[in-house]
């Protein structure tokens, strides 16, 4: 293995499933193969936007890339704690369509040099949330991601890259989530316990949105000592009193573990550079 640099090369974390589920969905056309007879959409798709935002949003030519996949059974810890995480997500075909994709996608990342990670009890969130951790003392961090879930690491080292934003606005920082919800990024599980994330289904207090609940934590708050700081008045003190230990679980679950025995590690050398993905496909042997 080659030595690590003396400068490392910034790291870029993709969250896998993430940009699969936004390129099989949302590329601005179908793709196939020659014969009409495999749609590529998504495997086209996961390289095109991987390779356009290594090209056009990441502020140096050669970044680390890692690509982390939920685990099989990653959501399993959640689940436990709250049977509804999760529970509004889609099951049909036309839902999942994009894990077709996943293997001939894991191929094209090996084929090129590009490394990936899956561990099958966690979810890419805390796997990617660990390996963020683990790096950023020694270099910056990216995260292409457009789950929030990432705001809670938001700091002077660890940035996100969302694509589904105007090119002028896809760089997330720790002052962005500060003055548009005015909590920090520390803070973020509890805002998010008392608001709510729909896409995990989690409800959040009925009658507390983003600014009641951007008041309530105002000065660095924690959600453990609300209950006795005076400010839980009125009826939206009451419903959030009445769901407390719901809240709490909330935050719990939000809350992105660092902790995690990630089997692999940064290198802290760069990525070689992704070709054309119609070249990806064609390597693989699926025109």
């Amino acid at each position: 293995m080659p030595e690590t640099p003396a400068t490392p090369a910034p790291l870029l974390l993709v969250d896998g499933f993430n940009l699969l589920w936004a390129g099989t969905f949302g590329f601005p056309a179908p793709i196939h193969s020659r014969d009409k007879s495999r749609e590529l959409t998504g495997l086209f798709a996961f390289f095109a936007l991987l390779r356009a935002a290594i090209r056009d949003d990441v502020d140096v030519v050669e970044p680390e890339v890692l690509v982390v996949f939920d685990g099989e059974h990653g959501s399993a810890e959640r689940t436990a704690t709250d049977q509804e995480y999760k529970a509004n997500r889609e099951a049909t075909p036309e839902a999942l369509k994009p894990l077709q994709f996943l293997a001939p996608v894991k191929d094209g990342l090996d084929a090129h040099g590009i490394r990936w990670a899956e561990v099958e009890n966690a979810e890419a969130d805390d796997v990617i949330s660990t390996l963020a951790t683990q790096t950023a003392a020694s270099r910056p961090v990216l995260i292409m991601s457009r789950d929030m879930d990432f705001y809670q690491l938001l700091d002077d080292r660890v940035r996100i890259l969302n694509r589904s934003r105007k090119s002028a606005q896809r760089i997330i920082t720790a002052d962005e989530v500060v003055t548009r919800y005015g909590v920090t990024p520390a803070q973020w599980p509890a805002f998010r316990a008392l608001t709510g994330d729909k896409s995990d289904n989690i409800p959040g207090v009925h009658g507390v949105g983003p600014k009641a609940a951007s008041a309530l934590l105002h000065d660095g708050m924690r959600l453990r000592d609300l209950p006795g700081s005076g400010r839980l008045t009125g009826a939206k003190g009451t419903a959030i009193t009445t769901a407390w230990a719901d809240v709490l679980r909330w935050e719990a679950m939000i809350t992105v573990r660092r902790d995690l025995d990630v089997p692999i590690a940064p290198s802290g050398q760069a990525s070689p550079q992704l070709p054309k993905p119609a070249e990806v496909v064609e390597k693989l042997g699926l025109w």
